[in-house]
């Protein structure tokens, strides 16, 4: 049983390598801009560990620039995150029996969009797999964090910016083989594609927040593809051994 833990953290960690990658260039920026803003290293870093989330981090610190906003910033943060909550509804769908009670809460303020695109591809998710997954995107976000705050002004411009666009890239490597093994996901990523380009230029629905736009377009395009391309469920599933602990 110890060695099979052990495996599947290890699988764990480096299915996390990538997306931990990626936070750090994102979070390199967010660092400087805290800073900017008028942070100290260490409070930049400190929000980055205590709440894990790129758009509500950067919208965070700039209601807390005004004293006072404390409504502004409790709408804002609710619409922005609200999507992590259908995302931890859907995960809870394929943890085995053992990921339960306390894990679940522990494990689930670390969902973030790339860990879930990882942990929903997984056939059962066990509590080792996922903690090995999460464990070093969170270290990367908030290790980011800080040698943005304290070095960031040291780089130029130019790859300050080719930094911002390696999530993008890390994103599309995580979807891009699930929708060649199967098709419908093609269906759905080019709804939720075209949704999101209408609330990003359509008027009035520009308007609306990124995290309830993101939240509105990936709930409609699942239930569009869960009705043309239901899957049934067998009976006597079995989880696979590769996560059982």
């Amino acid at each position: 049983m110890t060695t099979q833990l052990i495996k599947n953290f290890t699988d764990g960690l480096k299915a996390g390598i990538p997306i931990a990658l990626g936070y750090l260039s994102v979070s390199f920026t967010f660092g400087i801009i805290a800073v900017s803003y008028g942070f100290t290293p260490w409070q930049a870093t400190l929000i980055s560990l205590m709440c894990t989330t790129s758009a509500g981090q950067f919208s965070g610190i700039t209601t807390m620039l005004v004293p006072g906003q404390y409504l502004d910033m409790l709408v804002s943060q609710l619409t922005i995150n609200i999507r992590y909550s259908f995302m931890s509804i859907s995960l809870s769908q394929k943890v085995n029996e053992r990921f339960r009670g306390i894990w679940r809460l522990l494990f689930g303020a670390l969902i973030t969009d790339e860990i879930f695109a990882v942990a929903v591809s997984q056939p059962v998710v066990s509590r080792a797999f996922f903690a090995g997954l999460a464990l070093l995107p969170y270290l990367g976000w908030g290790g980011g964090t800080l040698l943005g705050a304290i070095l960031g002004n040291i780089l130029p411009e130019r790859i300050m910016s080719a930094l911002g666009l390696a999530i993008y890239g890390m994103f599309i490597a995580i979807v891009t083989p699930e929708m060649k093994k199967c098709h419908p996901v093609i269906l759905t990523v080019s709804i939720a594609a075209l949704l999101s380009t209408c609330f990003t230029y359509v008027p009035v629905l520009n308007r609306l927040s990124n995290g309830l736009a993101i939240s509105v377009c990936a709930i409609a395009a699942a239930i569009v593809s869960s009705i043309l391309h239901p899957i049934a469920l067998e009976e006597n599933q079995t989880e696979e051994p590769n996560h059982a602990q």
